[in-house]
Protein backbone atom coordinates (compact mmCIF):
# COMPACT_ATOMS: atom_id res chain seq x y z
CA UNK A 1 0.00 0.00 0.00
CA UNK A 2 1.61 3.44 -0.92
CA UNK A 3 1.84 5.90 1.84
CA UNK A 4 -0.74 8.53 1.86
CA UNK A 5 -0.03 12.19 0.06
CA UNK A 6 0.16 15.58 2.52
CA UNK A 7 -3.19 16.14 1.47
CA UNK A 8 -4.06 12.96 2.55
CA UNK A 9 -2.82 13.07 6.14
CA UNK A 10 -4.09 16.96 6.38
CA UNK A 11 -7.39 14.91 5.90
CA UNK A 12 -7.56 17.60 2.71
CA UNK A 13 -10.22 15.78 0.18
CA UNK A 14 -9.87 16.03 -3.71
CA UNK A 15 -8.44 19.01 -5.78
CA UNK A 16 -10.21 21.79 -4.56
CA UNK A 17 -9.60 24.11 -1.64
CA UNK A 18 -10.37 22.83 2.38
CA UNK A 19 -11.62 26.04 4.58
CA UNK A 20 -10.94 26.16 8.32
CA UNK A 21 -11.75 29.01 10.73
CA UNK A 22 -8.93 30.57 13.76
CA UNK A 23 -10.20 31.19 16.50
CA UNK A 24 -9.10 33.45 20.04
CA UNK A 25 -8.83 32.68 23.29
CA UNK A 26 -11.27 32.82 26.32
CA UNK A 27 -11.01 33.95 29.76
CA UNK A 28 -14.60 33.78 31.10
CA UNK A 29 -17.37 31.79 30.25
CA UNK A 30 -19.32 33.23 27.96
CA UNK A 31 -16.03 33.58 26.31
CA UNK A 32 -15.92 30.08 25.92
CA UNK A 33 -19.78 29.77 24.72
CA UNK A 34 -18.62 31.52 21.92
CA UNK A 35 -15.80 30.05 21.07
CA UNK A 36 -18.28 26.21 21.06
CA UNK A 37 -20.79 28.12 19.11
CA UNK A 38 -17.99 28.96 15.70
CA UNK A 39 -16.87 25.34 16.68
CA UNK A 40 -20.70 24.10 16.39
CA UNK A 41 -21.35 26.32 13.40
CA UNK A 42 -17.94 25.04 11.52
CA UNK A 43 -19.00 21.22 12.31
CA UNK A 44 -22.71 22.28 10.97
CA UNK A 45 -21.24 23.65 7.81
CA UNK A 46 -19.24 21.10 7.07
CA UNK A 47 -15.57 22.99 6.84
CA UNK A 48 -12.11 21.45 7.30
CA UNK A 49 -10.99 22.42 10.75
CA UNK A 50 -10.80 24.72 13.62
CA UNK A 51 -7.27 26.49 15.14
CA UNK A 52 -6.20 28.22 18.06
CA UNK A 53 -2.66 30.00 18.24
CA UNK A 54 -0.77 30.19 21.47
CA UNK A 55 -0.15 33.49 23.34
CA UNK A 56 0.46 34.51 26.46
CA UNK A 57 0.00 37.77 29.34
CA UNK A 58 -2.79 39.59 27.45
CA UNK A 59 -6.59 39.48 27.70
CA UNK A 60 -8.38 37.15 25.97
CA UNK A 61 -5.67 34.71 24.85
CA UNK A 62 -5.41 31.25 24.47
CA UNK A 63 -2.31 30.57 26.77
CA UNK A 64 -3.39 26.33 26.77
CA UNK A 65 -4.29 25.68 22.70
CA UNK A 66 -4.26 21.34 23.14
CA UNK A 67 -6.41 21.90 26.43
CA UNK A 68 -8.77 24.47 24.17
CA UNK A 69 -8.62 21.97 21.49
CA UNK A 70 -9.64 19.04 23.90
CA UNK A 71 -12.73 21.20 24.96
CA UNK A 72 -13.33 21.05 20.98
CA UNK A 73 -12.74 17.64 20.02
CA UNK A 74 -15.08 16.57 22.47
CA UNK A 75 -17.15 18.65 20.89
CA UNK A 76 -17.21 17.63 17.27
CA UNK A 77 -16.57 14.94 15.17
CA UNK A 78 -15.26 15.45 11.98
CA UNK A 79 -13.30 18.38 12.46
CA UNK A 80 -9.81 18.71 12.35
CA UNK A 81 -8.02 20.36 15.03
CA UNK A 82 -5.00 22.94 14.53
CA UNK A 83 -2.52 25.10 16.39
CA UNK A 84 -1.52 27.76 14.49
CA UNK A 85 1.54 28.56 16.86
CA UNK A 86 2.59 26.30 19.50
CA UNK A 87 5.19 28.12 20.85
CA UNK A 88 8.16 25.10 21.69
CA UNK A 89 10.61 27.06 22.73
CA UNK A 90 8.92 27.94 26.14
CA UNK A 91 8.22 24.25 26.37
CA UNK A 92 9.51 21.00 27.81
CA UNK A 93 9.28 19.12 24.81
CA UNK A 94 9.39 15.28 26.99
CA UNK A 95 5.89 16.83 28.33
CA UNK A 96 4.76 18.53 25.14
CA UNK A 97 5.22 15.23 23.14
CA UNK A 98 2.94 13.15 25.46
CA UNK A 99 0.41 15.68 25.80
CA UNK A 100 -0.07 16.06 21.57
CA UNK A 101 -0.21 12.07 21.66
CA UNK A 102 -3.01 11.98 24.28
CA UNK A 103 -4.84 14.69 22.38
CA UNK A 104 -4.42 12.87 18.92
CA UNK A 105 -5.88 10.12 21.13
CA UNK A 106 -8.54 11.66 21.88
CA UNK A 107 -9.49 12.73 18.23
CA UNK A 108 -9.25 10.00 16.74
CA UNK A 109 -6.01 11.64 14.57
CA UNK A 110 -7.72 14.90 13.89
CA UNK A 111 -4.54 16.83 15.33
CA UNK A 112 -2.40 19.46 12.79
CA UNK A 113 0.47 21.22 14.31
CA UNK A 114 1.35 24.72 13.39
CA UNK A 115 5.10 25.59 15.53
CA UNK A 116 5.87 28.80 16.31
CA UNK A 117 8.67 30.54 18.42
CA UNK A 118 7.46 33.37 19.68
CA UNK A 119 8.70 37.55 19.17
CA UNK A 120 7.33 39.26 22.05
CA UNK A 121 10.47 39.79 24.67
CA UNK A 122 8.02 39.82 27.90
CA UNK A 123 6.89 36.47 26.56
CA UNK A 124 10.64 34.84 27.35
CA UNK A 125 11.54 37.04 29.72
CA UNK A 126 8.41 35.11 31.94
CA UNK A 127 9.64 32.17 30.84
CA UNK A 128 13.37 32.57 32.04
CA UNK A 129 14.44 32.04 28.25
CA UNK A 130 17.33 34.12 26.63
CA UNK A 131 15.23 35.67 23.61
CA UNK A 132 18.18 35.44 21.17
CA UNK A 133 17.69 31.07 21.75
CA UNK A 134 14.70 30.92 20.50
CA UNK A 135 15.46 29.33 17.44
CA UNK A 136 18.07 26.91 18.84
CA UNK A 137 15.31 25.94 21.30
CA UNK A 138 12.91 25.35 18.75
CA UNK A 139 15.33 22.96 16.99
CA UNK A 140 16.30 21.28 20.17
CA UNK A 141 12.64 20.94 21.26
CA UNK A 142 11.69 19.40 17.61
CA UNK A 143 13.82 16.95 17.19
CA UNK A 144 13.22 15.50 20.92
CA UNK A 145 9.74 15.37 20.03
CA UNK A 146 10.04 13.69 16.52
CA UNK A 147 12.39 11.54 18.98
CA UNK A 148 9.99 10.40 21.03
CA UNK A 149 7.52 9.64 18.53
CA UNK A 150 9.47 7.42 16.63
CA UNK A 151 10.22 5.35 19.43
CA UNK A 152 6.17 4.59 19.97
CA UNK A 153 4.99 1.40 19.51
CA UNK A 154 3.91 0.57 15.71
CA UNK A 155 0.42 -0.24 16.79
CA UNK A 156 0.19 3.88 17.51
CA UNK A 157 -0.86 6.19 14.83
CA UNK A 158 1.71 8.61 12.90
CA UNK A 159 2.34 11.82 14.15
CA UNK A 160 0.01 14.68 13.49
CA UNK A 161 0.74 16.96 10.43
CA UNK A 162 3.24 19.82 11.24
CA UNK A 163 3.65 22.97 9.78
CA UNK A 164 6.04 26.01 10.88
CA UNK A 165 4.45 29.54 10.78
CA UNK A 166 6.72 32.23 10.23
CA UNK A 167 7.07 36.12 9.67
CA UNK A 168 10.83 36.87 8.52
CA UNK A 169 13.08 34.97 6.63
CA UNK A 170 14.90 33.39 9.32
CA UNK A 171 11.26 31.40 10.18
CA UNK A 172 10.76 30.45 6.65
CA UNK A 173 14.64 28.87 6.41
CA UNK A 174 13.86 27.42 9.28
CA UNK A 175 10.47 25.60 7.83
CA UNK A 176 12.00 25.00 4.72
CA UNK A 177 15.25 23.03 6.29
CA UNK A 178 12.76 20.99 7.96
CA UNK A 179 11.13 20.24 4.92
CA UNK A 180 7.72 21.27 6.66
CA UNK A 181 5.38 23.09 5.35
CA UNK A 182 5.05 26.97 5.89
CA UNK A 183 2.05 28.61 7.30
CA UNK A 184 1.41 32.18 6.06
CA UNK A 185 0.78 34.64 8.39
CA UNK A 186 -2.78 36.41 8.50
CA UNK A 187 -1.24 39.95 8.77
CA UNK A 188 1.21 39.37 5.58
CA UNK A 189 0.29 41.32 2.63
CA UNK A 190 -0.43 38.98 -0.37
CA UNK A 191 2.66 39.88 -2.55
CA UNK A 192 4.95 39.57 0.51
CA UNK A 193 3.25 35.62 0.68
CA UNK A 194 3.86 34.82 -2.80
CA UNK A 195 7.63 36.07 -2.11
CA UNK A 196 7.71 33.55 0.77
CA UNK A 197 6.40 30.74 -0.73
CA UNK A 198 9.05 30.79 -3.29
CA UNK A 199 11.88 31.61 -0.93
CA UNK A 200 10.62 28.16 1.32
CA UNK A 201 10.14 26.29 -1.86
CA UNK A 202 13.99 27.14 -2.86
CA UNK A 203 15.49 26.06 -0.14
CA UNK A 204 13.85 22.77 0.72
CA UNK A 205 16.14 19.86 0.82
CA UNK A 206 17.02 17.49 -1.69
CA UNK A 207 14.58 15.18 -2.35
CA UNK A 208 11.76 17.28 -1.03
CA UNK A 209 8.97 18.00 -4.14
CA UNK A 210 7.91 21.59 -2.92
CA UNK A 211 4.73 20.32 -5.03
CA UNK A 212 4.08 17.46 -2.43
CA UNK A 213 3.59 20.21 0.81
CA UNK A 214 0.14 21.63 1.72
CA UNK A 215 0.21 25.47 1.18
CA UNK A 216 -1.82 26.38 4.10
CA UNK A 217 -2.48 30.12 4.12
CA UNK A 218 -4.50 32.40 7.54
CA UNK A 219 -6.49 35.31 5.79
CA UNK A 220 -9.36 37.75 7.67
CA UNK A 221 -12.16 37.09 5.33
CA UNK A 222 -15.81 38.29 5.97
CA UNK A 223 -18.00 37.73 3.19
CA UNK A 224 -20.63 40.51 3.61
CA UNK A 225 -24.55 41.10 2.72
CA UNK A 226 -23.96 44.36 0.86
CA UNK A 227 -21.21 47.20 0.20
CA UNK A 228 -21.78 49.58 2.76
CA UNK A 229 -21.41 46.38 5.48
CA UNK A 230 -18.50 45.46 3.69
CA UNK A 231 -16.69 49.42 3.48
CA UNK A 232 -17.86 48.97 7.75
CA UNK A 233 -15.60 46.15 7.83
CA UNK A 234 -12.92 46.80 6.54
CA UNK A 235 -12.55 50.09 7.73
CA UNK A 236 -12.31 48.36 11.22
CA UNK A 237 -9.77 46.20 10.06
CA UNK A 238 -7.63 48.81 8.97
CA UNK A 239 -7.65 50.36 12.34
CA UNK A 240 -7.41 47.15 14.06
CA UNK A 241 -3.73 46.87 11.89
CA UNK A 242 -2.93 50.73 13.31
CA UNK A 243 -3.56 49.36 16.75
CA UNK A 244 -1.14 46.26 16.36
CA UNK A 245 1.84 48.78 15.21
CA UNK A 246 2.13 50.39 18.88
CA UNK A 247 4.40 49.24 20.96
CA UNK A 248 7.59 46.82 20.28
CA UNK A 249 7.19 44.46 17.48
CA UNK A 250 9.01 42.67 14.65
CA UNK A 251 10.26 44.58 12.00
CA UNK A 252 8.55 42.14 9.62
CA UNK A 253 5.36 42.24 11.29
CA UNK A 254 5.42 46.02 11.65
CA UNK A 255 5.81 46.08 7.88
CA UNK A 256 3.01 43.75 6.98
CA UNK A 257 0.67 45.69 9.28
CA UNK A 258 1.74 48.76 7.64
CA UNK A 259 0.62 47.68 4.07
CA UNK A 260 -2.80 48.82 2.61
CA UNK A 261 -5.41 46.68 4.62
CA UNK A 262 -6.73 45.92 1.24
CA UNK A 263 -3.72 43.80 0.56
CA UNK A 264 -3.74 41.74 3.98
CA UNK A 265 -7.77 41.09 4.37
CA UNK A 266 -10.61 39.75 2.18
CA UNK A 267 -13.78 41.44 2.43
CA UNK A 268 -16.58 42.44 -0.03
CA UNK A 269 -20.12 40.71 -1.11
CA UNK A 270 -20.00 36.91 -2.20
CA UNK A 271 -18.33 37.24 -5.96
CA UNK A 272 -15.84 39.71 -4.69
CA UNK A 273 -14.49 37.53 -2.34
CA UNK A 274 -14.96 34.71 -4.80
CA UNK A 275 -13.10 36.96 -6.75
CA UNK A 276 -9.94 37.69 -4.56
CA UNK A 277 -9.58 33.81 -3.53
CA UNK A 278 -9.50 32.66 -6.72
CA UNK A 279 -6.66 35.39 -6.99
CA UNK A 280 -4.65 33.74 -4.04
CA UNK A 281 -5.37 29.82 -4.71
CA UNK A 282 -4.16 31.21 -8.64
CA UNK A 283 -0.78 32.99 -7.31
CA UNK A 284 -0.18 30.67 -4.19
CA UNK A 285 -1.33 27.36 -5.08
CA UNK A 286 -3.13 27.00 -1.42
CA UNK A 287 -5.19 24.04 -0.17
CA UNK A 288 -6.27 25.31 2.72
CA UNK A 289 -7.60 28.66 3.92
CA UNK A 290 -7.73 29.43 7.78
CA UNK A 291 -10.01 32.67 8.31
CA UNK A 292 -10.70 34.24 11.01
CA UNK A 293 -14.87 34.51 11.95
CA UNK A 294 -14.09 36.97 14.74
CA UNK A 295 -13.76 40.10 12.46
CA UNK A 296 -13.88 43.60 14.00
CA UNK A 297 -16.53 45.94 13.00
CA UNK A 298 -19.35 43.10 12.36
CA UNK A 299 -22.58 41.83 14.59
CA UNK A 300 -22.35 38.62 15.59
CA UNK A 301 -25.55 37.98 12.89
CA UNK A 302 -23.43 39.53 10.21
CA UNK A 303 -20.04 37.05 10.85
CA UNK A 304 -22.51 34.00 11.32
CA UNK A 305 -23.98 34.95 7.98
CA UNK A 306 -20.20 35.81 6.80
CA UNK A 307 -19.29 32.28 7.55
CA UNK A 308 -22.27 30.98 5.91
CA UNK A 309 -21.84 32.46 2.72
CA UNK A 310 -18.26 31.48 2.60
CA UNK A 311 -18.89 27.93 3.02
CA UNK A 312 -22.11 27.50 0.96
CA UNK A 313 -21.78 30.20 -1.86
CA UNK A 314 -17.86 31.08 -2.14
CA UNK A 315 -16.22 27.54 -1.42
CA UNK A 316 -18.34 25.81 -4.13
CA UNK A 317 -17.41 28.53 -6.73
CA UNK A 318 -13.21 27.74 -5.98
Amino acid sequence: MSEPTQRERWGIDGAGLAVGISLGGAGRPEDWQQLLFWVDRAEALGLHSVWVPEMHFAPGVSASPLLTLAAFAARSERLRLGTTSLLLPIHDPDRLAQEVRSLDALSCGRVLLGLGRGFRAPLFEAFGIDAATKRDRFDAALDRILELWSGDPPVQRPHPPLAVAAFGKKGLLQAARRGLPYLASPVEPAVQIVENLRLHRENLPDGVDPDSLVVPVMRIVHVAEHAGEAARVEGALEAEGRAMMRGRVPKALARAAAADVRDRVVVGTVSEVIDRLGGYCEETAMDLLICRPQVSGASHEERDASLTRLAEEVLPAL
